[in-house]
């Protein structure tokens, strides 16, 4: 997404909701308005969680371009520490939309058959990988050794076990085969790895840095390497299905307030770090290091664009590695909102092409 003043955006977006109303992007499954007059939510729950990851949750809460571009409708902003969870809220309707990762999409998208939520835009790009004991130097060398992951089932987790398949290794559920893969919580990754009681974590940032400057470890793969341009989905946005349907209106504002806590980031790239450490450390007490922040950033892309191609590629890993039944992922992105606001502002529309 090209760079552009706020203001240019805010205004055309601003158009764009006056005069429009909310529209398919080329999709016989898009949902529709309902068929008569919609109102606009008096509040959306919004989740999120606590991580540089979802830099753009954090800045646009912290600096109010959610709230501003939501107008009347109050937002209401709830932290989540898993997708899981947070997917567990949003169908027992505790929250309306979330920030979240790809893989627990994936799952919520097969779990409610294709009716529970849809990705409305994307958010962050890579930042992950593979950090490691300096004495293990390629992927043969994994071979007897334990390695992290976030969670079994996460993003993190079947990039790992895709990864080791497509290298001659296995990895079972239970942390045994060929590398013991041991899924546990980042935080306790980064001790275990200090301790020496593991040798290594494919994790997310901030923790793919804290492995390197805080625990001395080395990069054995960067995710990004993987990936055509170096570019595959961490975070994006989506909605509830029944909240996209009754305040089509309302889902467009959040869409507008997203769009420019990115721009900010791509325009005040300093002061965004700033903006989103200080509401890490409002929420979980404590702040990223300096070198930390930078570091994380330098690695992170923050990107309206959902990189859908990544996500299905992602899904027929986790089918590789057992982790998930086939499903079909036809229908998951609903971009017709976001292509609105981009197009009314000059910018590039995205695709949700599998390839």
């Amino acid at each position: 997404m090209s760079s552009r003043p706020i203001r240019a955006l805010v205004l055309a977006a601003t158009a764009v909701l006056a005069a429009t109303s909310l529209t398919a992007c080329g999709s016989d499954d898009e949902p529709a308005a309902g068929g008569g007059a919609t109102t606009e939510a008096a509040t959306i729950r919004l989740g999120y969680f606590p991580n540089i990851t979802h830099a753009p949750a954090l800045i646009g809460v912290s600096k109010g371009f959610l709230q501003e571009s939501l107008g009347t409708t109050k937002l209401d902003a709830k932290t989540f520490n898993a997708g899981p969870a947070a997917i567990e809220a949003l169908f027992s309707d505790a929250i309306d939309a979330t920030y979240i990762g790809p893989n627990p999409a994936i799952n919520g998208w097969a779990q409610s058959k294709g009716e529970g939520l849809k990705i409305i835009a994307g958010s962050t790009s890579a930042g992950a990988g593979l950090v490691v004991k300096p004495g293990i130097n390629a992927v043969a060398d994994l071979k007897g050794k334990k390695i992290a992951t976030p969670q079994l089932g996460n993003t993190q987790d079947v990039a790992l076990r895709a990864w080791l398949k497509q290298n001659g290794l296995n990895a079972d559920q239970q942390g045994g085969g060929d590398v013991s893969v041991l899924p546990q919580d980042n935080a306790t990754a980064l001790q275990a790895f200090s301790q020496g009681a593991i040798d290594g974590a494919w994790v997310p940032e901030p923790f793919f840095s804290r492995l390197q400057l805080d625990a001395g470890g080395k990069v054995l793969l960067n995710e990004k390497d993987l990936w055509p341009g170096g570019q595959f989905v961490t975070t994006h946005l989506i909605v509830s299905q029944k909240f996209l349907t009754e305040h089509p209106e309302t889902v467009k504002k959040l869409l507008q307030g997203h769009l420019k806590s990115l721009d900010f980031v791509k325009n005040s790239n300093a002061e965004a770090q700033t903006a989103a450490n200080a509401q890490i450390e409002a929420l979980s007490g404590k702040p990223l290091k300096p070198e930390v922040l930078s570091t994380a950033f330098q690695n992170l892309t923050y990107t309206a664009d959902p990189i859908a191609s990544s996500l299905f590629t992602s899904a027929q890993h986790a089918q590789d590695v057992g982790l998930l039944k086939p499903v079909d992922l036809k229908g998951i992105y609903h971009l017709g909102p976001l292509n609105e606001l981009l197009k009314a502002a000059g910018q590039p529309e995205v695709s949700d092409a599998a390839a």
